[in-house]
């Protein structure tokens, strides 16, 4: 600890990212990113945005996004949030609507960076248990708090929640902001952006980092009541109101607009999922039923700690978390058909005995 350091600083437990190994070359499955390019509408818009105007600021209100997603997605564009990246858009919402003084509602397994906010705002987490299924139990959501945040589908286990309960969460605490983080949305749900406008208390966040295979771009957005977005914008003009360059606005806009590309790479993510669940299940592994673009396995004799220090040594990687009730899983990413047969031949050489 460096004397130099804030009390807070010194407090922090930093959120741990996926091993980026430059040792040698892996098949890496443990970061979720996508197999697959960008589009190449979004790969051309960025290479002309690379010119002279780059001495120049960028659009602080990234309007060419804004009503790109708002023409894709049916709302206005003051119901539109950007921002450089879901994370940042994430961090803006806990200190935009969550109250210090009341404890802010998630799952107990869910994404490991929304301890860090909460401690970073100095907001109490209360963790509501998920199921022994790893089900989110939505009746549970209720009493003396200042929000909800829940991830759908939820990571690191894959598990998706309906519509349906996403209104109960938000008519059981109108007085509330209830997020919704939809990094994974499109590899097998419905967007709960259909309910924005019949509810003001309703935040929706997602990302071009997974299903738009722009991870390395950092790009963000969020839907809301007016009222809401207003409150991500005072906040992110108190930090920095250039969120978002020129290349990044390019090409993100390029992407959105790109329905068939986008549509044709998430039905290869699920068609190769779907296949490698049904190869893990004859594996006799237990797979959740996911709804993302990884899938979160246990096996039936074999410890994961094990199946993970292994698969490393034969050039996989995926993610093993040590913690409380998924000590016995791993979360594996769905890369292409020829990465997942490696993956299945590299476990079938090391559980079928």
């Amino acid at each position: 600890m460096s004397k130099y350091w804030s009390p807070l600083t010194a407090a922090l437990e930093p959120y741990i990212p996926g091993e980026q190994p430059k040792d040698k070359k892996y098949i890496k499955l443990n970061t979720n990113e996508n197999p697959y390019p960008p589009s190449p509408n979004a790969m051309a818009a960025m290479a002309d945005a690379i010119n002279e105007d780059l001495r120049l600021y960028p659009d602080p209100n990234c309007e060419s996004l804004v009503v790109a997603l708002a023409t894709r997605h049916g709302l206005q564009p003051n119901q539109i949030f950007v921002g450089n990246g879901s994370d940042e858009i994430l961090a803006f919402a806990f200190a935009s609507f969550f109250d210090p003084s009341k404890p802010v509602l998630f799952p107990d397994i869910s994404y490991s960076f929304y301890k860090v906010y909460a401690k970073f705002y100095g907001i109490t987490p209360k963790l509501i248990p998920l199921d022994e299924q790893f089900n989110i139990k939505v009746e549970e959501y209720v009493g003396e708090h200042g929000g909800i945040i829940i991830p759908n589908p939820n990571a690191p286990t894959a598990i998706l929640i309906s519509l349906e309960n996403i209104k109960q969460l938000l008519e059981q605490n109108p007085e509330q902001v209830v997020i919704v983080d939809e990094a994974y949305i499109d590899f097998g749900g419905q967007s709960a952006v259909v309910l924005v406008d019949s509810y003001p208390n309703l935040l929706v966040i997602q990302t071009l980092s997974k299903s738009r295979s722009l991870a390395g771009l950092r790009v963000g957005f969020a839907f809301g009541s007016a009222e809401l977005i207003e409150g991500l914008n005072r906040t992110k003009n108190s930090f920095n109101s250039y969120t978002l360059d020129r290349v990044a606005l390019a090409g993100a806009v390029a992407s959105i607009e790109d329905e068939t590309y986008f549509v044709e790479m998430n039905a290869k993510v699920i068609a190769t999922r779907e296949r490698v669940v049904k190869q893990l299940e004859e594996l006799h592994f237990l797979v959740t039923p996911s709804a993302a673009n990884f899938v979160f396995i246990s096996h039936r004799s074999i410890p994961a700690k094990q199946l993970f220090e292994q698969l490393r040594a034969e050039g996989v990687l995926v993610r093993y978390f040590d913690s409380p009730r998924i000590d016995n899983f791993l979360r594996v990413s769905i890369g292409t058909d020829e990465e997942m047969d490696a993956f299945v031949t590299a476990l079938q050489k090391l559980t079928v005995q």
